[in-house]
Order: structure tokens, then C-alpha cells, then sequence
């Protein structure tokens, strides 16, 4: 009933804005209504990724109509960056980097189209830093100017320098030659830090599955930390009391394969497959995301691990 109305809401407001002009008082309470609590449940609770990797673009086209309308207004802001964020890397980015080597020109494609995608996400996302935190855009670790501001960051925008630096940090992970977004490290790294330290159980243990990828993934000279994603490992386990599907599968994807542990992986990848995604509905779409892909990389360990049995000529 509750998506439903939430629906009923997007169908009637999208026929006013194309036929009319809203008051501000009216764009005001729409936005209010669909970027508030469960605005985005009705896709981040589904357990269809097809469902739901259909209709975002017409969602995410929505925020943005609403958004030129309303260019200020917090909500719409971090809705539709995250928005961005969120299609990018479960319906573009995932399943390009599953597709087989004969399909090298659709993942190249794919991969150049989810850089621009998060890009877009995160100049809206720092386009919200920048009206509520007047010089955010521009302030720099070096000359100190990103730490004062930081100082000044409230618990409440925590999710909105999460998404932020997901963004960023994403679209640099698909195109590391990229000297531009890789200047932007120092930045991302004091944010993440900073929302850590403002709400360390944001999202649960998204903070700490963040950490996860970001300290396994980068190379030391730029803050890379395998000890220290193996840290949030573990406490991203404790605080889902072993149900984070995606903590397990960064684990085996960027721990346990540079350290040729076969065992280590094949048993979080097991764990992950076994999680009841209904365990916590609002983020069982993710869940049910992560899962396939731990099933596809069990599937594909071999490309991996030097002594296993590769397949017939005809998975190529």
C-alpha cells in the first residue's frame, strides 16, 4: 500500500509539472514526501534486481525534473546523487565486470558509461556539501581549509559525504589514470573519516564495508591498508551479527584473492550465499545483488587461482 501511494504521488506530481508550474510551497512538500524516510525504500527493500534496474531510470529522470525545479532543497540533492550512485554500480558497473572476455568492447562501454554516472551523482552530492557548507567544493586537505569545514560537519550529514565519496571514489576505481579524481584522495579520505567519526553505525555497517573496499583497494602510498580492511571486516560481521552479504564478498574478491587464500574465499563467498536477505528488508536489494555475485565469482574462481581446473574453450 505505502509504494503504492508513493507511485500514486510520482504519477500525479510528474502530469503537474508538465502541464503546469508548482508553487514552491507544493515542490517544497513533494520533495519533502519522496526523499523522506522510505522515499527510496520501495527500491532498496525489493528482491527483484530486474524490477528495480528498470524503473530507476524513470526515478532517478524524476528527481532530476524535480530537482531543476527546486535546486536547493537538501533531500532531492542527496536523493538523486545517491540515485546515480546506486544504478551505476549494481546496474551498470556489477554486471559489466561479470561479462565474459569475448565481450570486451560491451564492458569497456558499460564501464565508461558507470564513470559518468557517478559522476553525475557526485557533482550533485557536492553541490549539497557546497549550499549547506559554503566553500566545501574548493577546500583542500594541504592548505588545512577542508579540516575546518569538516569540523563543522554534523552528525545528520554523515550519509550525504558517505555518498560523496562513494562517488568520487568509484568513478576513479574504473579509470585509476584519471589524474584529476585521483587528486581528490586526500579530500575523500578526511571525509569518510569524518562520517565515521560523526556516526560510525550509519547505514548499519555500511561505513565499515566501505572501508573494507577502500583500504584493500588502494595502493599504501595513497592510504591503502589491507590490516585495516581487515579491522572493518570484522566489525562490519559483529555489528550485522554475520549477516553482511556485501562485507563477505569484498572479502573474498579483494583480501583473500591478492593473498591467494582459495580457503578464505570459497568460505566467505559460502557464508555470503547463505544469508537470509530478508533479514533486513531495507537493504535487501543490495543483498540479493551481492549474492549473485558471489555466486559468479565461486563460479569463475579460476581465473584467479593458478591451480584450478579451467573450463572448455567455449565459456570463451
Amino acid at each position: 500500500m505505502k509504494n503504492k501511494l508513493i507511485f500514486s504521488i510520482i504519477a500525479a506530481f510528474l502530469c503537474a509539472l508538465m502541464s503546469c508550474s508548482i508553487n514552491t510551497m507544493a515542490m517544497d512538500m513533494v520533495a519533502d514526501m519522496l526523499t523522506g524516510d522510505g522515499g527510496t525504500n520501495a527500491f532498496t527493500s525489493d528482491n527483484d534486481p530486474k524490477l528495480v534496474g528498470d524503473s530507476l531510470p524513470f526515478a532517478i529522470k524524476l528527481y532530476e525534473t524535480l530537482l531543476a525545479s527546486n535546486p536547493e532543497h537538501e533531500g532531492l540533492l542527496l536523493t538523486t546523487g545517491s540515485l546515480f550512485i546506486m544504478y551505476a554500480n549494481a546496474f551498470v558497473q556489477g554486471p559489466a565486470e561479470m561479462l565474459p572476455s569475448n565481450q570486451y568492447e560491451e564492458r569497456e562501454a558499460a564501464l565508461t558509461r558507470s564513470k559518468q554516472l557517478y559522476l553525475r551523482g557526485y557533482e550533485i552530492l557536492n553541490r549539497a556539501l557546497e549550499l549547506k557548507y559554503k566553500g566545501f567544493s574548493s577546500a583542500t586537505v594541504s592548505n588545512g581549509s577542508m579540516q575546518s569545514i569538516l569540523s563543522k560537519v554534523k552528525k545528520e550529514d554523515a550519509g550525504l559525504l558517505y555518498w560523496t565519496v562513494a562517488g568520487g571514489l568509484s568513478a576513479y576505481s574504473i579509470d585509476i589514470l584519471d589524474f584529476e579524481l585521483s587528486a581528490g584522495i586526500p579530500e575523500w579520505t578526511a571525509m569518510i573519516d569524518r562520517a565515521y567519526e560523526l556516526d560510525p553505525d550509519f547505514g548499519g555497517a555500511t561505513l565499515d564495508e566501505f572501508y573494507i573496499v577502500f583500504y584493500a583497494s588502494l595502493p599504501e602510498a595513497m592510504g591503502g591498508n589491507p590490516q585495516l580492511a581487515e579491522q572493518h571486516f570484522k566489525k562490519a560481521i559483529e555489528k550485522t551479527k554475520g549477516n553482511s552479504v556485501g562485507a563477505y564478498v569484498s572479502y573474498a574478491e579483494l583480501i583473500c584473492i591478492p593473498a591467494e587464500d582459495y580457503d578464505g574465499f570459497s568460505d566467505s563467498l559460502e557464508k555470503a550465499i547463505a544469508i537470509d536477505v530478508d533479514l533486513d528488508m531495507s537493504n535487501r536489494l543490495v543483498n540479493v545483488i551481492n549474492q549473485r555475485k558471489a555466486r559468479w565469482l565461486l563460479d569463475n574462481a579460476w581465473m584467479h587461482f593458478y591451480f584450478l581446473p579451467i573450463p572448455g574453450d567455449d565459456y570463451f
